[in-house]
């Protein structure tokens, strides 16, 4: 039951900070943070890179065992600390009695969320020229026949080049997405991340759901249930089972200080594990329907599943040709494919925000521009390191940054460095440092379960995350 029995605002402390004004608010909120493009489209790319079954299976476990987790207790230091994430680690550290210097876990967090806004916002401006292609398709071309007709598959599969050489176009995509993840953010969380949050999630799982339906008739249904749920143990290796490990912490948002600046906006009436839990099967389900929804349709165009990233920016729209109303279907997907990313670009800003708006006590609107603006120059590098900076490779010095533009060099300072130790210094802190009157009090277990989620906080999570980080710095190790 998503409906709450009393209000949240009435139930946070006074004062401190800004509210949802529901308990469903939130989990759409949390949900749109959430699901994004890594479930769209790192989720069938990892999967169709790593086997498909035994993938997707250890996947799913990972989120019980480690996502949830990790999810509770980034929520549960917001909601407690009322606050922007590292001023909620300060406040929480002191009620502990120890150093309030554990605020650099969540710094840690909202300088990540800082820079993958930054790259994110370009990818997002790929959403928009698919968006803008399909669109000006279905104006010309009608509903008759598939996408793009009278065009060959090589040129369709070029559009994604075409673009990248393009450094004009690509920042200009790049900032029109900024700009309105800006708008939303700089509304304040009723009034605009809220709304993006109720309006566009319903949107985004109604055309999600759709398209899935559309594409179960497409001939390739039965064949991608196969390749997704088939459960063949020889393909669970280790580099497998560690991609899904990483697939279940980066699908959830974790170590981005994201959920504890969510949470920070959480009632007290709220229970914050059984929310945690909608979450993550909410994510889950994303993730597992969206491999329903691409592979049917790149099973039925006789294309490769493993085709990686390029899957949804160029198998995708080389499939869209071969099926019926062609145009129509390309078109509402990455629309749709838009709504994940603009959920989650959101939330990447609104941590950064929230922490300068805290820090500097600056009024939301200013503080949401500062942020941006950094997020645009940064960007804007990213964007160009696909043509005109694309021979310039600054940390080429450092092995795990060799030949990498700066789009690559800010994914992996990110996904390989800041978020698992952000993470894992989330774990020790929840498990280890806060107080156990404090950390009971909030997560809304008991019993046998609270005593389970510990266990898995103070171990697993830890050794896990670990694990990612060094594979990550050290990828010699998986060989």
């Amino acid at each position: 039951m998503i409906a709450t029995t009393g209000s949240d605002e009435a139930a946070r402390q006074p004062g401190t900070n800004e509210g949802w004004s529901s308990r469903s608010a939130f989990i759409l909120a949390a949900v749109g943070s959430a699901v994004g493009l890594g479930n769209m489209w790192r989720f069938p790319a990892e999967a169709g890179a790593n086997g498909g079954g035994a993938f997707v299976l250890f996947y799913i476990l990972c989120v019980v065992l480690i996502g949830l987790p990790v999810l509770l207790s980034e929520t549960l230091i917001g909601r407690h600390g009322q606050a922007s994430a590292p001023e909620s680690v300060r406040r929480m550290a002191a009620e502990s009695g120890k150093s309030r210097h554990w605020d650099a876990l969540a710094s840690i967090g909202v300088l990540g969320a800082f820079i993958v806004l930054s790259f994110y916002c370009v990818v997002g401006g790929w959403v928009l020229y698919y968006v803008g292609a399909f669109a000006q398709d279905l104006v010309t071309t009608g509903l008759t026949g598939g996408a793009f007709q009278g065009r060959p598959a090589e040129e369709v599969e070029a559009l994604l080049p075409g673009l990248f050489g393009n450094g004009g176009l690509m920042v200009a995509l790049q900032v029109v997405f900024l700009l309105i993840t800006l708008y939303f953010v700089a509304r304040g969380v009723s009034g605009g991340i809220e709304f993006v949050a109720t309006w566009l999630m319903p949107a985004f799982f109604i055309l999600f759901l759709a398209i899935t339906v559309y594409g179960a008739f497409t001939g390739g249904f039965a064949e991608a249930v196969t390749y997704l749920f088939s459960f063949e143990p020889e393909r669970l290796t280790g580099p497998v089972m560690l991609a899904a490990v990483g697939q279940a912490f980066f699908s959830l948002s974790l170590g981005v200080a994201g959920m504890i600046t969510y949470g920070s906006y959480v009632g007290r009436d709220v229970n914050l594990a059984g929310t945690s839990t909608i979450i993550a099967g909410a994510d889950t389900a994303v993730a597992l329907i969206a491999g329903l929804c691409i592979f049917p349709i790149v099973f039925a165009a006789g294309l490769e599943p493993n085709a990686g990233p390029a899957l949804m920016f160029q198998s995708l729209p080389r499939a869209f040709q071969d099926m019926p109303v062609g145009s129509l279907i390309g078109l509402l997907f990455f629309v749709m494919v838009f709504f994940a990313a603009l959920t989650s670009s959101v939330s990447l800003l609104e941590a950064p925000t929230a922490w300068v708006k805290d820090k500097f006590e600056m009024s939301r609107v200013a503080a949401t521009m500062c942020v941006s603006a950094g997020a645009l120059l940064l960007g804007a590098l990213a964007a160009l390191s696909f043509n005109t900076l694309e021979a310039w490779h600054p940390l080429d010095g450092m092995s795990l940054f060799a030949d990498m533009g700066v789009f690559d060099i800010l994914d992996t300072v990110t996904s390989k460095v800041l978020m698992p130790i952000g993470a894992i210094l989330t774990s020790i802190f929840v498990g280890w440092i806060a107080s156990r009157r404090l950390i009971d009090a909030e997560n809304g277990l008991n019993g046998g379960l609270h005593k389970f989620w510990l266990f898995l906080v103070r171990w697993l999570c830890p050794l896990a995350l670990t694990a990612i980080l060094l594979v990550g710095i050290f990828p010699s190790l998986t060989d």
